[in-house]
């Protein structure tokens, strides 16, 4: 009987490893620089800075930095949410202030009830807003224009035109809410890392973070997976106007009384924050820790122009506005690169 013979099989010759192409080194390069870009400048900034002037490195002024930048980004925090759906919110700096008088007026009756009213009042702002912007189909800009001067109305209709200081007492847990310490580092400063976790959190790792993105990237997509395009739009508005009242509030905690001035021009400065820290202005894309490194960026800037002492702080206005203008463009070409490839 013959035997069958298996011939033996040749061994695999292995398979040549493909270099990644040119096109998707550029591509991620440019993703990179798109998210990455403010802390990258910020270390350079803070690294140059500790060598030109002696005193900027301390831990003195470290912590300063810190608590002065504490509120603007927790109300950065509620416009970095608005922008990824594509919005905008012009109301947030007239929210802060009236949070703040708010909150300064109910501290006589307690920790709970300065916290609580600035919420309510303000969340029923942002609430306003998303309502007439997802349900009435109104321009964000003209609502929250309208609501901007709404808020500032009613800070000065409670403070008689700005006549009436609300003041916080001294001792108080209210109070210690915005002066306490840990570590050398002020409570505001712990509150707003706190938020901004859990905003990190919400934005990556949930649905409701997700559907932010498909609604920026495209709310007819969005609508036509069967996202709540309406809902999710009401939700953000509400959070800012919560996250600039809750902010207000820790800013009269920290002054101690409810300043009726304050506010002005805030909400450009959060908006030039978050675009610095690499969120598109039109929508679909963003981050919550490129927004705190923009914050930072901007108060180390605040703070060097008071190192240097012979420039005023109108000069912050000059180089923000400037790092926003090279930014967009940036942003601009960077978003062409990667459609290209």
């Amino acid at each position: 009987m013959n035997s069958l013979t298996t011939p033996r099989p040749t061994p695999a010759s292995p398979r040549p490893t493909a270099s990644p192409s040119p096109a998707l080194d550029q591509e991620r390069i440019a993703s990179l620089l798109q998210r990455h870009g403010a802390l990258a400048v910020l270390v350079a900034v803070v690294l140059v800075s500790s060598f030109v002037f002696p005193s900027f490195g301390t831990l003195d002024n470290a912590q300063n930095i810190a608590v002065q930048a504490s509120f603007i980004s927790v109300v950065a925090l509620g416009m970095t949410l608005v922008i990824i759906t594509g919005g905008i919110d012009l109301s947030v700096g007239s929210v802060f202030a009236l949070g703040g008088v708010l909150a300064a007026w109910a501290s006589q009756y307690g920790l709970w009830a300065a916290l609580l009213l600035p919420l309510v009042v303000c969340g029923a702002i942002g609430a306003l807003n998303g309502l007439l912007i997802a349900r009435a189909g109104m321009a964000p800009f003209i609502v929250t224009l309208a609501t901007l001067l709404g808020a500032r109305g009613l800070l000065l209709a409670l403070t008689h035109e700005g006549a009436t200081t609300y003041l916080v007492s001294r001792g108080s847990a209210f109070a210690e809410l915005g002066q306490g310490t840990v570590g050398g580092f002020g409570y505001p400063v712990l509150i707003a890392l706190a938020l901004f976790a859990a905003g990190g959190v919400v934005l990556q790792r949930t649905s409701f973070g997700q559907s932010l993105f498909a609604v920026g990237g495209s709310s007819d997509a969005a609508t036509l997976m069967g996202l709540p395009v309406a809902r999710t739009r009401v939700l953000v508005y509400l959070l800012s106007g919560l996250l600039a009242g809750f902010a207000g509030a820790l800013n009269a905690a920290r002054l101690s009384s409810g300043v009726t001035i304050i506010g002005t021009g805030m909400e450009l400065d959060a908006i030039a924050a978050v675009v610095i820290g690499g969120t598109l202005l039109v929508g679909g894309a963003g981050s919550v820790s490129g927004t705190l490194w923009g914050v930072l960026l901007l108060a180390v800037i605040q703070n060097l122009i008071n190192q240097i002492g012979s420039l005023n702080s109108s000069y912050q206005s000059v180089v923000s506005g400037g790092f926003l203008i090279v930014v967009v463009v940036a942003q601009r070409y960077l978003a062409r690169a990667r459609r290209t490839r």
